[in-house]
């Protein structure tokens, strides 16, 4: 195993971690230490495993975003509602670290919700969004699990 393997294994693993928790940009993370290590075995078969870590993190991008999307839309979440938990999301981050990107998102799609359908309907669209915004986190999961499978086979056989 070269010294190389072990930092990228170590920047896959943070990569990882930051797609669970959002403060970091998980799936660049990873597709930069699979790049890296593509440079630095600069053979055909290095080459080969990061095309196919790329393409498996472009897919899940894709996907991580027409999913849950379509399962919003079918609850008739409007984008406003999200915009408005991804602002307040961000503003709680700052004002109550690391869980407070999770409480403003959720208080702002509420508030969102609680203004555009009232008391009754906002929660269930809420819980809507929270379900599609836990199924694009998965979605990202694992496709970043897939192409830290597919580097890990690369790095065993190079």
């Amino acid at each position: 195993m070269a010294p190389t393997d072990l930092l990228v294994g170590l920047l896959i693993l943070v990569g990882l971690a930051g797609i669970v928790v959002p403060v970091l940009p998980g799936t660049v993370l990873i597709f930069g230490a699979v790049l890296l290590w593509g440079i630095q075995t600069g053979s055909p078969a290095g080459w080969a495993v990061f095309g196919a870590a790329t393409l498996l993190l472009v897919l899940g991008a894709v996907v991580k975003y027409v999913v849950p999307g379509r399962g919003l839309k079918a609850a008739g979440v409007p984008n406003r509602s999200l915009v408005a938990g991804g602002l307040l999301g961000i503003a709680g981050f700052f004002v109550i670290p690391v869980v407070g990107l999770f409480v403003g998102f959720v208080l702002g799609i509420y508030a969102a919700e609680l203004g555009r359908v009232g008391r009754d309907l906002a929660w269930p669209s809420t819980k809507a969004a929270l379900k599609a915004a836990g199924l694009s986190v998965l979605i990202e999961l694992a496709a970043g699990l897939l192409a830290t499978a597919v580097w890990a086979a690369g790095a065993v056989a190079v």
